[in-house]
C-alpha cells in the first residue's frame, strides 16, 4: 500500500470570530477613596464614655495614691520638724503654698464650668424668646448679651450700634436678629478663622508626616485647642477639664448624628480637581481630616454660641472647607 499525503477537504467556517477591539475595557479598580481615618478614630476616642466599672477603678486609684501621698507626706514633715526644725518649718510652708494654688487651681475649673453654664443657660432663653415671640424676654436676654461681651474691645463697636438701634426693634425675631448681626458678628468671624486654621493644620500633619498614629494624635490635640479657642471667643474660656468635657459634648454629637462620616458633599469641593489627591492617598487623606476638622469646628461654634444661629447667618461647612483648604495643595484639571 501506497504511502503519501492525505488530504482533507474541510468545509469554510464562516462563522464571525469576535475582535480584540470590541472587547470592553478593564475596568479601572483603585483604592477605596479617602476616609479621614485619623479624626474619625479621634472622635470616637474623644466621644466614647468610660463604663460604670471603669469609673469606679480609677476613682478608687486615685484616692489610694492620694492617700498614699498624704501620709507620706505627713510623716516626712513630722520626721523632718523633728530632726531640722527650722527645715521642716520651711517645707512645711512650700507644701501649704502647693495645696493653696492646688485649690486656686481648682476654683478656677469651678469658675470655668460656670461659664459654659452661663452661656448654655442664653442659648436656651434665645430660643424660648423666639419660639414664644416674646419681646419683653427678648429684651431682657439682650441685656444679658451686652454683659456678657462688657469689657471686651472687640465688641465695643457692636454694642454702641445695638445701643443705637434697639429702641426701634418692635418684636422678638428683629431684635434677636439686630442682637446676632451687631454683637455676634465679629464674634463668628473670629471662630471661623480659628476652625480654618485647625483645618488646614491637620491636613498638613495628616499629609506630610508618614509616622503610625501622628495624625491621630495631631487631630486630637488640634480639634481639643480649636474647640477651647471657639469656647474663649464666645465668652466661655474654659479649664483643663471643662475643655475635655465641651469636646466630648461636641463629638459625641457629631458621632451620634454620623457627621463624622465622609460624603460626597465633603470629597467634591476638595477631592474633585486636586491632582495631588488622586495621585497619593496620603494626600487624599489630609484633605479629608481637614474637611471633618471644619465640620467638628462647625459643630463647636454651635455649641458654644451663646445664642442659635440664624438660618441666613448659619456657617456653611463647604464654604469653610474651600478657605481653609484653598491654595494647601495645588489643583490641576
Amino acid at each position: 500500500m501506497a504511502k503519501g499525503p492525505v488530504l482533507f477537504d474541510l468545509e469554510e467556517d464562516t462563522t464571525a470570530r469576535p475582535s480584540v477591539s470590541d472587547a470592553p475595557p478593564v475596568p479601572d479598580v483603585g483604592a477605596p477613596a479617602p476616609q479621614g481615618q485619623a479624626m474619625q478614630i479621634a472622635a470616637r476616642l474623644a466621644a466614647r464614655k468610660p463604663s460604670k466599672l471603669v469609673r469606679l477603678f480609677w476613682w478608687l486609684l486615685t484616692t489610694l495614691i492620694g492617700a498614699l501621698v498624704s501620709i507620706a507626706a505627713w510623716n516626712f514633715i513630722t520626721g523632718l520638724l523633728a530632726s531640722y526644725p527650722l527645715l521642716g518649718l520651711a517645707m512645711t510652708v512650700l507644701i501649704g503654698a502647693v495645696l493653696l494654688v492646688l485649690v486656686l487651681l481648682c476654683l478656677r475649673e469651678l469658675a470655668a464650668f460656670s461659664r459654659l453654664a452661663r452661656l448654655d443657660g442664653l442659648h436656651h432663653d434665645v430660643g424660648e424668646a423666639l419660639a414664644q415671640n416674646d419681646l419683653t424676654a427678648a429684651r431682657a436676654v439682650t441685656d444679658r448679651l451686652v454683659g456678657l461681651y462688657q469689657g471686651r474691645e472687640d465688641t465695643r463697636w457692636g454694642r454702641d450700634r445695638l445701643a443705637e438701634l434697639r429702641g426701634d426693634q418692635l418684636d422678638a425675631q428683629t431684635l434677636l436678629a439686630l442682637t446676632e448681626a451687631e454683637l455676634l458678628g465679629p464674634l463668628d468671624i473670629a471662630a471661623s478663622r480659628e476652625v480654618e486654621a485647625a483645618a488646614r493644620q491637620v491636613a498638613t500633619v495628616t499629609a506630610l508626616v508618614p509616622l503610625a498614629l501622628a495624625d491621630v494624635v495631631a487631630a486630637m490635640t488640634s480639634n481639643l485647642r480649636m474647640i477651647r479657642r471657639v469656647a474663649e471667643i464666645y465668652g466661655g474660656r474654659s479649664g483643663f477639664f471643662g475643655s475635655w468635657r465641651l469636646t466630648r459634648v461636641v463629638l459625641s454629637h457629631l458621632v451620634a448624628t454620623g457627621a463624622v462620616a465622609v460624603g460626597d458633599d465633603m470629597l467634591e469641593p476638595i477631592l474633585g480637581g486636586t491632582m495631588l489627591a488622586k495621585l497619593s492617598r496620603r494626600f487624599g487623606e489630609g484633605l479629608v481630616n481637614g474637611a471633618l476638622t471644619a465640620r467638628v469646628g462647625v459643630a463647636a461654634m454651635e455649641v458654644c454660641r451663646p445664642m442659635p444661629f440664624s438660618e441666613p447667618r448659619r456657617p456653611k461647612v463647604r464654604s469653610i472647607i474651600k478657605r481653609a483648604l484653598s491654595g494647601l495643595f495645588s489643583k490641576g484639571s
